[in-house]
């Protein structure tokens, strides 16, 4: 009833069918399935963009087991994100506005926030946060 096959050139250049079949179908070979050589030229895929490097991970221990006493008061509005770059990637306790406080390990240090890991007590989470939220801070 219907055709088993779609013509790959139609006689009628003006049709849909034309258009819309207008080019020899090619055979895609998908039989692999993991990341091999040949689908980059024989190198391994690259890891992370020329120039930027990847974010590390969570440190691979808890942090330490005292609490450091707050000494650095930060200004009235926000942290300097130049103050928090000698605390890249060292354990750090953070005292927030409001009360909360917690030991972090900051991986990125921007204009207006820092991003890193949060310890929750038992392990470490993803975290981000506002330097105008953080009322002072200490790396160890």
């Amino acid at each position: 009833m219907y055709p088993s096959h779609v013509p790959l050139y139609s006689n009628n250049p003006f049709s849909q069918e034309a258009y819309v079949y207008s080019l020899p179908y090619q055979e895609m070979d998908y039989s692999y399935s993991t990341l091999e050589g040949r689908q980059f030229g024989g190198q391994q895929p690259p890891s992370a963009p020329p120039g930027q490097e990847l974010e590390p991970g969570p440190p691979t221990s808890p942090p330490p087991s005292t609490v450091p006493q707050q000494t650095h008061q930060a200004g009235a509005y926000a942290v300097d994100p130049g103050s928090m770059i000698g605390c890249l990637h060292r354990y750090t306790y953070v005292w927030l506005r409001g009360r909360e406080q917690f030991w972090f390990y900051p991986t990125f240090i921007g204009r207006h926030s820092v991003s890193g890991y949060r310890w929750t007590g038992a392990r470490w989470v993803k975290y981000g946060i506002s330097l105008r939220q953080i009322q002072s801070f200490t790396c160890v």
